[in-house]
């Protein structure tokens, strides 16, 4: 497997909790020896515009530091999901986040959805033709819905569960939907991790839901995998709980 990274992810783009200091480094450092890593390059205004409408694009750019950093957490997104779709299960370290990105507005520390470009651009080379897209954040991802509401290609899923077995349940059976899906992708947010602002899920539930996404893959679409990395707000435990998620996600 293939972490996705690039170090202006260090840089502190903004105030907000995503974009705080020291917050990839614990990631980076738990992962680099087990991992290896490689560099996006940007994403291409095209690929922002299957997602995302020209004005919102602009109002982004009137914040160089974050269009740049922003683009190539999208380029970073859509690396990990080209890998995917070769074989390669991959992961993108990747800020800032992006699952509270609509086409024509953003809030909740997210500019573009990474996950989202990705995916529809898989969809427009027509190397897929539907989707799974399991978003196990915190918080629900009202811009991936918004950009595939009613989509008959591409699946959204975020548990609402509020006790962890029952959280843990949701997962398994929205992997087991009886829709087609050619790829998994994962939108992991650890914000609702014991330590952190959900305080419900355990470091070793990540890799559970990991190992469960890997065999749905490996069962429904040729081992097609990726995720990119959203919510995460305790520095102290976001080491461990990514590379938990990875340890079960890889082959």
């Amino acid at each position: 497997m293939k972490v996705i990274f690039h170090p202006r992810f260090y840089e502190v783009y903004t105030s907000d909790p995503a974009a705080a200091p020291g917050r990839m480094e614990p990631m980076v450092n738990a992962l680099e020896k087990e991992f290896e890593f490689i560099e996006p390059e940007p994403a291409l205004e095209r690929d922002l515009g299957r997602v995302h409408g020209k004005s919102h694009i602009q109002s982004v750019k009137g914040e160089p530091q974050v269009y740049e950093v922003g683009i190539l957490a999208a380029g970073g997104a859509i690396l990990a999901a080209e890998m995917a779709f070769k074989g390669q299960p991959s992961f993108g370290l990747i800020r800032p986040p992006g699952h509270h990105a609509s086409p024509h507005s953003c809030w909740g520390f997210c500019y573009f959805n990474n996950i989202a470009i990705a995916i529809k651009k898989l969809l427009s080379e027509e190397k897929i033709k539907t989707a799974l897209i399991l978003d196990f954040d915190l918080h629900f991802g009202d811009g991936t819905s918004n950009t595939f509401g009613g989509s008959t290609s591409v699946s959204y899923f975020h548990p609402e569960g509020t006790r962890r077995q029952g959280f843990l349940e949701e997962v398994k059976q929205c992997l087991e939907t009886k829709r087609p899906y050619d790829i998994v992708a994962v939108s992991a947010g650890f914000d609702r991790h014991e330590e952190d602002w959900g305080g419900l899920l355990k470091t070793e539930d990540y890799f559970t839901i990991g190992k469960w996404a890997k065999e749905a893959s490996l069962e429904r679409c040729q081992g097609r995998r990726f995720g990119v990395l959203e919510g995460g707000y305790n520095h102290t435990v976001l080491g461990r709980n990514v590379i938990s998620f990875l340890q079960g996600f890889r082959d």
